[in-house]
Formats: structure tokens, sequence, C-alpha cells
């Protein structure tokens, strides 16, 4: 039997995931953080039922240790002493491919990439557009390539899917010898999601990819929404990096930049400062003081005023991303939720669409409610756009990709 092991890490920590080919399910997963600290800690889980999707079941088996990492190198480590002995076996399960999620590829990435040294050069010179992101990943890329010598390693960048935008759509309108020189243009994020999400919607709907006017709405902790025009990438919410956009649990998402300059001078925040304040402290968090959309639907079904204001001004920045994708395209075939608000929020959902009657979607509500997992319809059968509920499951998307140029 054959797998792909997966593997997106960050600068402290990195998650894993091992995919069996034949079955698309993961027969392990597991994360390994707080690397470079003191103590580090290890969970390794093992699927002993039948896989539906990336989630982990009643089912499965858990394993978790705490211990010295010191570094990425001796947690891949701990990843395979893991699998030696808890399962499930890499004998049996041989990885055929590892395949690591990248989050920016700038310009030069516009596909899943076999890597050598000279493309870990590329993305370590691209580091300067995802400084949080990229120095983790090659992280994990040259432990990975250590512990797994004789097998292919493939790069699968999260902009990848965007490189399709056309120019009018991902250039900023500044001094373009100051946006040449530093690379300054919008990029785009979530892609390997938006992909994944947008093909299982064409596959459910019995329609070629290649016939749909599609708008994808990643709604998580981050949140983008993609217009997508026959398979290709054609607007995406997220720029230069992920703070552009949607709001978010943390992240401001769009504002004028100018608010940048108050706040350097009133309340005299450095670069750094002020990078923290508009990742970490804006969003649902910064209007309500919590992040997670659960906490701001139950604040607000209890009068809750903060949490009523940071819903209403989540839903109103969504719509207008709706309504400016739907220009964009000139109406929609399919429009899909996904990721963890996405597929779990009815309330998000209908407030989302509430006013696009005119546009043709009509939504059903005891489908919209219903807690059915999977993907489903949730608008009516007469319903000019088909309006779904899509599970991501970019583990398994980052797999095929993968093996797609492993061969």
């Amino acid at each position: 039997m054959s797998a792909v092991l997966v593997i997106n890490s960050g600068s402290s920590s990195f998650k894993y995931q091992l995919i069996d080919l034949d079955t698309a399910s993961p027969l392990a997963s597991g994360l390994v953080e707080r690397i470079g600290q003191d103590i580090g800690a290890a969970k390794h889980t093992v699927m002993l039922g039948k896989a539906e999707g990336p989630s982990v079941t009643a089912t499965d088996a858990t394993y978790r240790q705490e211990l010295p990492i010191p570094s990425h190198t001796a947690g891949f480590q701990v990843m395979l002493d893991a699998f030696a002995a808890h399962g499930p076996s890499l004998e049996e399960y041989a990885p055929v491919a590892v395949g690591h999620r990248v989050v920016q590829g700038g310009a030069r990435f516009f596909e899943p990439t076999l890597i050598t040294d000279l493309v870990e050069i590329n993305i370590d010179e691209l580091s300067v557009l995802a400084p949080l992101h990229n120095p983790g990943a090659l992280q994990g890329i040259r432990a990975a390539r250590t512990g797994f010598p004789d097998v292919p390693h493939v790069a699968v960048f999260d902009t990848a899917f965007h490189q399709t935008m056309p120019p009018a759509a991902y250039t900023y309108a500044i001094d373009k010898r100051t946006a040449a020189k530093h690379r300054i243009r919008k990029y785009g994020f979530h892609g390997t999601s938006h992909k994944f999400v947008s093909e299982a919607a064409a596959d459910f709907v019995g329609r070629p990819n290649a016939e749909l006017r599609q708008i994808v709405l990643h709604l998580g902790n981050g949140a983008s929404i993609t217009a997508i025009d026959a398979g290709r990438s054609v607007d995406h919410s997220m720029g230069l990096t992920p703070l552009e956009g949607l709001v978010m649990g943390t992240r401001s998402g769009d504002l004028d930049p100018s608010v940048l300059l108050v706040l350097s001078q009133r309340e005299h925040l450095a670069p750094e400062q002020l990078d923290a304040f508009l990742n970490t402290r804006s969003g649902l968090k910064g209007l309500a003081g919590v992040s997670d959309m659960r906490d701001i639907e139950q604040r607000r079904a209890d009068g809750d005023a903060d949490a009523a204001l940071a819903f209403d001004v989540y839903i109103h920045r969504l719509r207008a991303y709706l309504g400016a994708y739907l220009a964009q395209l000139g109406g929609a075939d399919v429009i899909s939720f996904t990721a963890g608000v996405g597929e779990n929020s009815p309330t998000v959902r209908a407030a989302a669409l509430e006013t696009l009657g005119y546009a043709g979607v009509v939504l059903d509500p005891e489908r919209n409610a219903s807690t059915d997992r999977g993907a489903r319809v949730i608008s009516t059968d007469d319903s000019p756009v088909t309006v779904l509920v899509v599970p991501t499951n970019e583990e398994l998307e980052i797999a095929r990709q993968t093996v797609s140029v492993a061969g």
C-alpha cells in the first residue's frame, strides 16, 4: 500500500497527516509543537475507523507526550518514533512522496513544484513576503528531506491557485517602480482550499468546471473569498499578505491605509506593533473581545451590543465582496461555503446571502439549518444559483498535487 505524508510546518511547530492514496483518507495525523522551548509537546492520532474527510472520530486513538524538542529535525524524529510505536507502519504504508504546504510562492511558483536545493533558495528568498510563514516551512522541508531522503518532496503553495488573476485584479495603484522593486502586488492565499472546494463543487453538481462561474467563501478564523471562472481564480480578497479582505477572527481585513499613519503618530506604534495590532488584536476580537464566531453568535443572541455590531460588520464585508464578485463574473452558477464558520454556521450563511435574491440566490431555510456533514445543497431546487456547503480538505488536495508532480 502507498501513501503521501503531508507536512504543514510553522516556526515552532508542524502538523502532519499520512494519507492513503487508494481511499483518499487519512491514516494518521499529528502535531509537534513548542519546538525550541524547554519542553515540547507531541500528539499522534491513529485513525482506527473508516475515516470520512479530515476529522478525528470517537474511534480514533490519540497519544500525547511532552519532551524536549530542540529543532524541527528532532521533531521529525519524534513523529517517526510515534509512527513506529503506535502505527500505522511506515513500511506497510510507505510514503511515495512528501507534500509540503508553503504559504508564499510569489509570482515564481504557480503550480506544485518538486523541491530541489534551488527551490529551497527561492522559498527562502520569498520569506521577505511571508516572514511569519516561509522560514518555518523551510525548516520543515529540510527536516523532512533528511528524514525521507529517498522519496520526492513537493512544495504546494497557497498562492499558486491565484496566479491566474489578471493584472487588473492583482495590481495595486501605487508607483509602479516602487511596487516592482519590492514585489508589491496581490498574491492571494487559501488557494489549496479554494481549488479543492471549487473542483468538489463542480463534481457535486455534475457539471464541468470549465462551464461554471463560482464563488467560494473560505470562512474560518482566517477568511477569504474567491471569484472563479472556468476553474481559474480571477479575483480574491486577500492581498500582499493574508491581512487584506474580509473581517476575520483577529485580523482587520480592509481598512483605510491612513489608519496606520494615525496609529503610528498618535499611539507611537512601531511597524512590528502595527503588524501585531492588525493581525492579532483586530477583527472580531478587536470589536467584541472574542475571535470565535460561535462565541459571537451566542453573545449576540444574549443581547451583547458589541457582539451584535461585530456580527453586522462581518456580514457587511461579506456582502460587499459577494456583490463585487457577482459583478466581476457577470453572475454565478455556484456559491460554496467552507471551513469552520462556512461549514457550521447557518446564521452566517443566511445573513450573507439574504440580499442576493436579485442575483438568483434562493436559500432553503430547512436545508441551511441541517446539521448533516458532507457536501450538500442549501438552496431551493428552483434557485437559479446553486448554493452549497462543501467541507474543505487541504491535506488531501496537497497529497493529490504532490502525486501529480512526484508520479
